[in-house]
């Protein structure tokens, strides 16, 4: 018993980083399709603040940082999980679980995330890191401050684990569910058929938004839904338009006074 428990935390908390890469790759060979690009591969090169090699390393630091908490919280969380882990399998169970984690998450990120753009110290030293990437792409999803990383993802995953009852099981996919996500909403292109683009109103031409300099007081949301935005007022429509030398560019449809 306590084998599978080990087994399952072990993936739980490294099948995600390696969801991650392997996603990650995938969209760097589709970077070429220009006609499905949001920016060009041009801008990608020269408007970006960071190169490609520090955003690799930051990407790796945070998942260390990340795998270490992970491995703690499921040490502490141990006897619980193992009791979890027992539970008949149902699909009621799982879907709800999945639903409450996506909440939890959505709402600590939205509202931490926003805070890191209101508070000019925490903008400055923090998060204006991940703003490096003017033009993103999907290796760079996670490329933040390790502050940042700690609060918005790790502390924002862990919540979402221990409010949702999940067992480690169902956290590897659901992590790897989310990584996929966030991947995918960074990953620079609008591809006929995604899903994500389909089921999700945040997807990666909303986050594109997001990163361009209008609209970096909009569409704080991530990873899932876009609640908050429309609550809190913080959503920015826009419309999606053909480039004439191919692929998409991002418009806003309307911009506040104050803008």
């Amino acid at each position: 018993m306590m084998g599978f428990a080990i087994s399952d935390e072990f993936l739980g908390t490294f099948v995600p980083i390696l969801v991650y890469w392997i996603y990650s790759g995938m969209y760097i060979c589709l970077g070429s399709l220009d006609k499905y690009r949001l920016h060009s591969k041009i801008d990608e090169d020269e408007k970006n603040l960071v190169t490609k090699s520090a955003v690799v390393k930051g990407v790796l630091l945070q998942q260390t940082l990340q795998a270490i908490i992970s491995v703690i919280l499921f040490k502490i969380t141990g006897s619980d999980a193992d009791v979890a882990t027992t539970q008949q399998f149902s699909i009621l169970l799982l879907a709800r679980q999945f639903i409450i984690a996506m909440l939890v998450i959505d709402t600590w990120q939205y509202f931490i995330h926003r805070y890191m753009h209101l508070n000019k110290f925490l903008y400055k030293h923090i998060h204006s890191q991940h703003h490096r990437l003017i033009v993103p792409y999907s290796y760079g999803a996670l490329y933040n401050h390790p502050l940042e990383g700690l609060l918005l993802d790790t502390i924002g995953g862990a919540l979402s684990f221990l409010f949702s009852g999940m067992s480690p099981r169902t956290a590897i996919f659901f992590f790897s569910f989310a990584t996929i996500k966030t991947v995918d909403d960074h990953c620079g292109l609008w591809l006929p058929g995604n899903p994500f683009h389909i089921f999700f109103s945040n997807n990666s031409a909303y986050h594109d938004v997001h990163h361009q300099l209008y609209g970096t007081k909009y569409n704080f949301s991530q990873p899932f839904f876009v609640l908050w935005d429309r609550i809190l007022g913080t959503y920015l429509p826009y419309s999606l338009e053909k480039r004439a030398n191919g692929g998409f560019e991002t418009r806003p449809i309307k911009v506040s006074k104050d803008e």
